[in-house]
């Protein structure tokens, strides 16, 4: 008996400058090997821009938008794809081009068009308000200032997030992931499997596995209470914990987790934990508008000028060099 053809789902993708193009394809290609193994359109996917004009991804490829804002007839779903310069846009609400997208974007939701959104691009949806009610995640490296910029909303580690009014995942490959998802939802699992196999996709992933790699292969050990210790120091960097708190708590005596640092990385426990936090604070800097007193608090100094006397040990600028220069050294990963 064949099964009837379901009707067509029409997609788009909005690509706000300087996208991820890993994440583009990841979100694109699964949508064009499923209509190739079905022989049939599944789906459609139109480009959109906010000024009708080429946009260009943080790999200088430019892409041309296919439709303009206006001409959203017939969409059932609609990704924001960012990228790097997403950390910097739309943050004053007194531009207006931030103000049409915000407005855009609410409107669609309004006719219940799923909006969704790869790597930063849910940095984009949240400041339009669009995210109270839905669960939503990001890319790792931007779920620390996310989170301190909305913390009323409901944000994950997860790989993606789907409801059924948004869609967001954490960038990169997790956008196939996310797709053969919304395949499976759509036309079955046998489907995704065999696209899967066609991106040679060996398993399709779950949302609740991580989105880095775990700790000891990252940094290359496998002693298992020196990696208890370093799970407590950044499940803690809001806070300074104790030492001797680390230490008893991952099983260790003091003595022997200095040991275990410095055989290990060259460093004593107490420098590794201040690195750790340094680099939320840099990150804090870079990605959001807190204030530096909301950042030292953030990250666990007990003052600005702390935060400001560490922070020019480490980087070599203070904390308000670093914010000046953020708006060409935002980001510090391809998302």
């Amino acid at each position: 008996m064949q099964h009837p053809v379901k009707p067509t789902s029409h997609m788009g993708f909005l690509l706000i400058p300087q996208f991820s193009m890993l994440s583009m394809s990841a979100a694109v290609e699964p949508l064009r090997i499923a209509n190739r193994l079905s022989q049939s359109t599944l789906f459609e996917w139109f480009f959109y821009s906010q000024d009708a004009q080429p946009v260009c991804a943080s790999n200088g490829i430019t892409v041309a938008p296919t439709r303009q804002m206006h001409d959203t007839d017939g969409l059932d779903a609609l990704i924001v794809v960012a990228g790097i310069d997403a950390l910097g846009a739309n943050t004053s609400g007194n531009n207006s081009q931030d103000d049409k997208l915000n407005q855009w974007l609410r409107r669609l939701s309004r006719r219940a068009i799923k909006l969704g959104a790869t790597s930063t691009g849910s940095l984009l949806l949240a400041r339009a308000n669009l995210l109270q009610h839905s669960p939503c995640t990001i890319h790792w490296e931007n779920i620390d200032s996310f989170r301190e910029q909305f913390p009323k909303l409901r944000i994950s580690g997860e790989l993606y997030e789907m409801d059924t009014h948004f869609m967001t995942c954490s960038g990169g490959i997790s956008g196939l992931d996310m797709m053969l998802n919304l395949i499976t939802q759509e036309h079955g699992q046998q489907l995704a499997k065999a696209v899967a196999e066609q991106c040679i996709h060996p398993s399709i992933r779950q949302a609740h596995e991580q989105q880095r790699m775990e700790i000891q292969t990252r940094l290359s050990i496998h002693h298992p209470r020196l990696i208890k210790a370093i799970e407590l120091m950044q499940e803690h960097t809001d806070e300074s914990v104790p030492l001797q708190a680390v230490a008893t708590n991952a099983g260790l005596s003091l003595r022997q987790m200095e040991r275990l640092f410095k055989q290990y990385f060259g460093l004593r426990p107490a420098q590794f934990y201040l690195d750790l936090r340094l680099a939320k604070a840099q990150a804090l800097l870079l990605q959001s508008s807190l204030s530096t007193f909301e950042i030292a608090t953030a990250c666990g100094f007990n003052s600005t000028s702390y935060l400001a006397k560490r922070y020019r040990l480490k980087y070599a600028m203070s904390p308000r060099q670093a914010r000046l220069q953020s708006s060409t050294t935002v980001g510090l990963g391809i998302q």
